[in-house]
């Protein structure tokens, strides 16, 4: 057993016990919980130098409160949950997992499209409610299908995420639209305003960090600059998007269609609009949590606190 103190606040949905921490014992005494409620941060984490955790909040003021704290290990690549300037201040590392993800986030992007334009749900339920036994052809569809050939993939974020997806766009045959505040030039497709993304795109895919500046982005506004038949797509951040405005949007049929991976509140309340919003369909934050994905998350999150304690910590985001 080694003598630092390894305290892991909320394990489960990165590790439901499909991979082991055992590697990480060798750099010192483990303690993993499942989920820590809030007000049980200060306890589970009193006397620990090496704190690991995906989506639990460490505020200033969690920070200042333990004296022990060296590091903290993100089983994530956001970082928003974490107060780097305190952490600066303290004398605390924060290191993050960058880009473990991205191809199965372009991935669910994908799945989630093909569920408005192929319709397999739909069809695969209806065949086992014995529709197809019962029909009179051969074949029959219960709403139409429509090929992706030919249309404007439009991504509003052009980082690692952003160009994977764009890839399998474009060997769908689509035509690329991209907005970002970084990208200079596209080996295919246009750089174009914010405005036009909207306006001129058929499918329309988020894959931007939310920051101040671009939460509730996705407004009133900018969605009546849509097509009636496009589709909006979010695996990135749920605060992106003002969900009133994109529950009234598709309640009124202004776009065909959304599939989110993200809401602004995870779990969501129960009286969030876009739960029984219109042609809205979201999964449970799950594009990340292929097992590919998870498994690359587990190896880099135990090199980035060996690296730390060796002197040359590695993926700081502090």
């Amino acid at each position: 057993m080694g003598k630092h103190k390894i305290v892991i606040l909320d394990g489960h949905t990165t590790n439901p016990d499909d991979f082991s921490w055992e590697p990480l014992e060798s750099s010192g005494e483990v303690t993993v919980y499942p989920r820590t409620p809030d007000d049980e941060v200060l306890k589970r984490c009193e006397g620990a130098d090496i704190v690991i955790t995906n989506k639990i909040r460490m505020t200033r003021e969690k920070i200042e409160a333990l004296p022990s704290l060296r590091y903290i290990g993100l089983l994530a690549t956001g970082f928003d949950n974490v107060d780097l300037e305190a952490a600066r201040e303290n004398d605390v590392v924060v290191t993050n997992i960058p880009a473990y993800s991205t191809p199965s986030v372009a991935q669910h992007a994908f799945a989630l499209l093909l569920q408005h334009t192929n319709r397999v749900a739909l069809h695969d339920r209806s065949v086992h409610e014995d529709e197809w036994v019962r029909s009179k052809d051969f074949s029959y569809f219960k709403k139409p299908l429509s090929e992706l050939e030919g249309k404007y993939f439009g991504i509003l974020g052009y980082g690692q995420i952003g160009k994977y997806t764009a890839r399998i766009a474009l060997a769908f045959g689509m035509k690329l639209l991209v907005h970002s505040g970084h990208a200079t030039h596209l080996e295919e497709g246009e750089l174009v305003s914010l405005e036009d993304l909207f306006r001129r795109s058929d499918v329309l895919s988020l894959h931007a960090a939310l920051t101040k500046d671009n939460t509730g982005l996705v407004n009133k506004n900018l969605l009546s600059l849509m097509k009636p038949e496009a589709i909006l797509i979010n695996t990135s951040r749920g605060g992106l998007i003002n969900e009133q405005d994109l529950a009234d949007a598709l309640n009124e049929e202004k776009i065909k269609g959304a599939s989110l991976d993200v809401l602004s509140k995870e779990p969501p309340a129960p009286d969030n609009p876009l739960l029984t919003a219109k042609n809205c369909i979201i999964t449970p934050h799950i594009s990340w949590v292929s097992l590919e994905a998870r498994k690359r998350l587990m190896e880099t999150a135990i090199g980035n606190v060996e690296a730390f304690l060796a002197g040359n910590p590695r993926n700081v985001v502090s």
